[in-house]
């Protein structure tokens, strides 16, 4: 049984292919550019050329993406986008065209000399040529799950970064696990406008599809690592390129979380906030009003440090953040050996508990990285 799993963050989309016939760690795995950098460089590179530019598809990642389309705009070259591409830049048209950018309708937008692209998180047809080059064939999956960060769809004057965590509070609430950011294809909440982007994106895939949200995939992923599953409590920190967030776990599933813009923080600052955490007194103001996305907390008890041979664990490609002179001691997960594919083992944790019919095998090739006696499927190990 193979599935493909892709977890696609700002800088890179990492890409591992899972195949039941295989030990783990030598299943087929790429970490290419993301495809909201494939656009920036792209963009990037054609812009002395002043050719007018179209964008079609869907919503992905801002981001560089973004930056670089509106350098496009202020540089007065024509710039075209269809109303679902344009949601890449803002879910409120008005303030997309307020960029200097024109919205056409996909019946304009074929009549237009202009250079094309197509916007898109997820491009299954060039991942398949990708392994096709080297003899793998993708014909043949049982599944696919994709994870991208989603703000949501905000109402009109209503904070993306408040909109979003009122979003975790009520998944959490709901079930309280990390695979409750998860979710089949059909069942994608209306107000996640780039989850449901990846499955409008797939919709000629002939397996089932899982969508995720990125951070909690790879706090779910960084889990396999068998020193970091042996800790029943846990505070384990995904240090992203744009996002830094931090799950605090324990006996009863999630007790508390925090998300902040990496590029806002450094490393006493974060080692504040997991301090924050840890003994329950963090607040979503204190997070909110330094320009972070906020906070959540579900039990005042106490997390003590200093017990164990680590006090958090560290994850993502800036990780390295913790490489200073941290005063919290960080353990840098490596499940099954690769750090840059944690969120790929989190997809697959959390596709056996969405297609259950898939679950045994994957639950045996995961099974190693969890202490004796708890389901690695769990999201609370």
């Amino acid at each position: 049984m193979k599935i493909l799993t892709v977890d696609i963050g700002t800088g890179t989309q990492d890409i591992f292919l899972y195949d039941s016939d295989l030990d783990i760690e030598n299943g087929f795995k790429l970490v290419l550019p993301s495809p909201t950098m494939m656009i920036h460089r792209r963009l990037k590179q054609s812009l002395h050329l002043r050719t007018p530019v179209l964008f079609t598809g869907h919503q992905m990642g801002g981001g560089p993406s973004a930056w670089a389309i509106e350098e496009v705009a202020r540089a007065g070259i024509p710039v075209y986008m269809t109303p679902s591409a344009a949601t890449t830049l803002n879910d409120e048209l008005n303030k997309v065209e307020a960029l200097g950018i024109k919205i056409v309708s996909e019946e304009e937008s074929n009549k237009l000399k202009v250079t094309r692209y197509e916007l898109k998180d997820f491009d299954f047809p060039l991942i398949s040529r990708t392994f096709a080059d080297y003899g793998v064939s993708l014909d043949d999956l049982a599944a696919v799950a994709v994870a991208v960060f989603d703000h949501g769809n905000a109402p009109a004057g209503v904070s993306d970064r408040q909109f979003r965590f009122d979003y975790l509070d009520e998944r959490i609430k709901e079930k309280n696990s990390l695979s409750a950011f998860a979710f089949a294809a059909d069942e994608v909440p209306e107000i996640m406008s780039r989850l449901q982007a990846v499955v409008d994106s797939a919709h000629d895939l002939l397996c089932p599809l899982v969508v995720m949200d990125t951070a909690p995939a790879a706090v779910l992923g960084a889990g396999f690592d068998p020193v970091v599953a042996a800790r029943q409590k846990r505070i384990v920190c995904n240090v992203g390129n744009f996002h830094t967030l931090a799950f605090r776990l324990g006996d009863g599933g999630i007790e508390g979380v925090f998300e902040h813009h990496t590029g806002e923080i450094d490393l006493p600052k974060l080692e504040g906030l997991i301090y924050k955490l840890a003994d329950g007194s963090l607040k979503h103001q204190d997070v909110f009003d330094d320009m972070g996305h906020g906070a959540l907390m579900y039990s005042n008890e106490p997390f003590e440090f200093g017990k164990d041979e680590f006090d958090v664990v560290v994850t993502g490609p800036r990780r390295n953040m913790f490489s200073g002179n941290p005063a919290l001691k960080p353990y840098f997960s490596v499940p099954f050996g690769d750090m840059m594919i944690a969120g790929c083992f989190g997809l697959l944790a959390a596709t056996a508990e969405i297609l259950p019919e898939l679950a045994e095998p994957i639950q045996r090739s995961l099974g190693g990285g969890y202490r004796a006696g708890k389901a690695p499927w769990d999201a609370n190990p």
